[in-house]
């Protein structure tokens, strides 16, 4: 049986021009190594899977390829790049046996790289030790730290580094990326089912991936927005839909059948009052084409915002959107959420979403 590679290592990125969503990192670098200012002390900072310690890897193999250019397109440098996991490495003794190695000129190449992953884990004494070699390096050392945690990081070490942000992925970048790993698998998905692995990833790529190799194990060949849904155990668009529907004609038999269904496959009702309250935000939205591009979904569920956002009255929508709030503010505290629930669903289609519905209730 052929050996299995997640796709967050067989996609991982070799180039500056393959990065995802960091554009304004990847082109800060690129530059800096075309016009030789880069400093010998980085700080890569930023949420989890979006590429720090990527770029890193990019940035060591990019330095020294420049400095010989008949090596192997494939050359990695791996006796030029030292990575430390500070994690699991982050006392005195740790850093002081980097600083030995650090005298030590490269048999290859021009610079030595370390990178240090989850940097804000050293102890202090470490962070102490580490100081006066990060300020005044061997000429052939850069030091590349990276960290979730900026805050952690004490201000001489912060003061000694060119500092990089880096920033969540947008669902776009995240979904057009998808596609591509999707077309070079041979494998078809929906627009709708990408955008739902995305939207789940909240904006880190390796999640993102992690969580399409998952949804693969499950659907095969053939991703599915409905299929999808129901890997990630998430409420898709076709059911908020539905839901407001049912608001908008007032028909509170039909709203109530479809929160039982909802809690009988075993989602927390608080869970789909948010979610029906980030759809009604996207519906207020859909009703000005100046705000339309605000949605990040794709245009046939855009088409379907627009059609549903001409049957709501946005200042009734408003209302609802506080009446929600409200329940989901007193949520956690009521002794049966159920009721609370059924009860603002029962306000909400009472108030008249839909101008053109007679304010006339069917029970």
């Amino acid at each position: 049986m052929e050996h299995f590679v997640a796709s967050a290592r067989k996609y991982r990125p070799r180039t500056f021009e393959e990065v995802v969503g960091q554009p304004h990192v990847a082109a800060t670098l690129r530059n800096a190594i075309e016009h030789n200012q880069l400093a010998q002390a980085l700080l890569f900072c930023g949420p989890r899977g979006v590429g720090k310690t990527t770029c890193a890897r990019i940035l060591a193999r990019e330095i020294n390829r420049r400095t010989m250019p008949d090596a192997a397109p494939d050359e990695d440098f791996a006796f030029n790049i030292h990575e430390l996991d500070a994690a699991s490495n982050n006392s005195v003794e740790d850093i002081r046996a980097l600083i030995d190695q650090v005298r030590f000129a490269p048999q290859m190449g021009r610079y030595k790289v370390y990178i240090i992953d989850e940097v804000h884990m050293l102890s202090q004494a470490a962070f102490n030790a580490f100081l006066k070699t990060l300020e005044e390096p061997p000429a052939h050392a850069i030091f590349i730290l990276a960290t979730t945690e900026k805050h952690k990081i004490i201000p001489t070490i912060l003061s000694r580094c060119q500092i990089y942000d880096f920033k969540l992925i947008s669902v776009a970048d995240i979904r057009e990326h998808l596609a591509r790993i999707a077309a070079d698998q041979g494998i078809q998905a929906e627009p709708e089912a990408l955008h739902i692995i995305a939207q789940k990833a909240e904006g880190a790529l390796r999640d993102a991936l992690s969580i399409f190799d998952r949804v693969v194990c499950f659907c095969g060949d053939h991703l599915t927005a409905e299929k999808v849904a129901e890997t990630l155990n998430v409420l898709d668009y076709q059911t908020y839909f539905q839901l407001t529907d049912a608001l908008l004609s007032a028909d509170i038999p039909s709203a109530m059948l479809q929160t039982d269904a909802i809690a009988q496959n075993g989602f927390d009702l608080q869970y789909m009052l948010s979610g029906l309250a980030s759809h009604l935000r996207d519906l207020l939205l859909s009703k000005n084409p100046s705000t339309l591009a605000l949605l990040t979904v794709p245009d046939p569920i855009k088409d379907r915002y627009r059609e549903q956002a001409a049957r709501l009255d946005a200042d009734t929508a408003v209302q609802a959107l506080s009446l929600l709030a409200k329940a989901q503010s007193e949520y956690r505290l009521s002794k049966n959420p159920r009721l609370l629930t059924e009860i603002t669903l029962m306000q909400l289609a009472s108030i008249g979403l839909d101008p053109s519905k007679k304010k006339v209730l069917t029970i």
